[in-house]
C-alpha cells in the first residue's frame, strides 16, 4: 500500500491531539494516511501498553486511517541510532509516503524531540540507495518523502503554517476521547497527570481556537518545518478577512 501521508507519534495520542484534524481533513479530499506509534507508551503513569493499544485502534477507526501499526520502541529509552532509523526507513521504504507528520522537534516531553530527529534523519537516509534494508527477503528501494513537518506539541512554537481544521474539530476531540485511560474521567481513581487535569481537553481546544483565529477560521492545527516553503499557487494562501 503507498501512503501520500504518514504521521509517526513518539506515543499513541500524539497523533490525535497534534495534527488529526489534518488527517482527517486530508481524507475527505481524497489521500491515503496511516499512523505509526513508535512505542506503545508503556511509561505512561495511567493505563498500560495493552490498553493503549486497542485504544489506539479505537481511535484510528474514527480518524478512518488506512493503517495503524506500532514499532514497539522502548518508550522513554528509544533512541536515535542506526538500528532504531533502520526500522524506520524500512516502514518509509514500505509506504512511500510523500508527506511525513512528526512530533515537535523540542517539546515536554523528551520523546517528543527524539522521535522527531529521529524520523527525519531516517527520512534523508531512506532515500539512500547504498542504505540496504529488505522485508521478508525481498530487497527495498530507495524513497525519500518530499516533506517532513512537526506538529506543534506542548510547548508553544511558533508555527510556519496552519491548517484549517473547522469541519473536523468534534471528530478530533472524539478520537482524543478514544483514550479513556490517559484524559480526565469524572471519579477515576488513578493518578492525575498534566493531561487528565480536568481543564486540559478545554486547553486542547483553545489551542485549535487560537490557532484558527491566526488564519481567519474557527479551529486550525499548526506545524513547522526545517526547510523553506514553495509553491506554485499564491491563491493556496489562506489570509485573514
Amino acid at each position: 500500500m503507498q501512503l501520500d501521508i504518514l504521521a509517526f507519534g513518539a506515543h499513541p495520542d500524539d497523533v490525535e491531539l497534534s495534527c488529526s484534524g489534518t488527517l482527517m481533513s486530508h481524507i475527505a479530499m481524497g489521500k491515503t494516511v496511516g499512523i505509526i506509534d513508535l512505542t506503545n507508551g508503556e511509561l505512561g503513569t495511567r493505563g498500560n501498553a495493552e490498553l493503549r493499544l486497542h485504544e489506539a485502534a479505537a481511535s484510528a477507526k474514527i480518524l478512518g486511517v488506512a493503517l495503524r501499526e506500532s514499532l514497539n520502541m522502548a518508550d522513554g529509552f528509544f533512541t536515535n541510532d542506526k538500528a532504531h532509523q533502520l526500522e524506520i526507513v524500512k516502514i518509509l521504504r514500505k509506504y512511500r509516503p510523500q508527506v511525513v507528520f512528526a512530533n515537535a522537534l523540542a517539546d515536554r516531553h523528551p520523546d517528543h524531540g527524539k522521535g522527531a530527529r529521529l524520523v527525519a534523519d531516517a527520512c534523508f537516509l531512506a532515500g539512500l540507495a547504498k542504505v540496504e534494508t529488505e522485508i521478508d527477503g525481498v530487497k527495498q528501494e530507495a524513497h525519500r518523502p518530499g516533506a517532513v513537518y512537526h506538529y506543534i506539541q506542548f510547548r508553544p512554537v511558533e508555527p510556519d503554517f496552519i491548517v484549517d481544521i473547522s469541519d473536523y474539530m468534534d471528530r478530533k476531540m472524539e478520537s482524543i476521547l478514544a483514550y479513556g485511560s490517559q484524559f480526565y474521567k469524572p471519579g477515576s481513581d488513578e493518578p492525575e497527570t498534566v493531561i487528565s487535569s480536568k481543564h486540559f481537553l478545554k486547553n486542547v481546544e483553545e489551542r485549535a481556537s487560537d490557532f484558527g483565529r491566526q488564519i481567519g477560521v474557527r479551529f486550525g492545527e499548526a506545524f513547522t518545518c526545517e526547510s523553506k516553503l514553495g509553491i506554485t499557487n499564491v491563491f493556496q494562501f489562506l489570509q485573514v478577512k
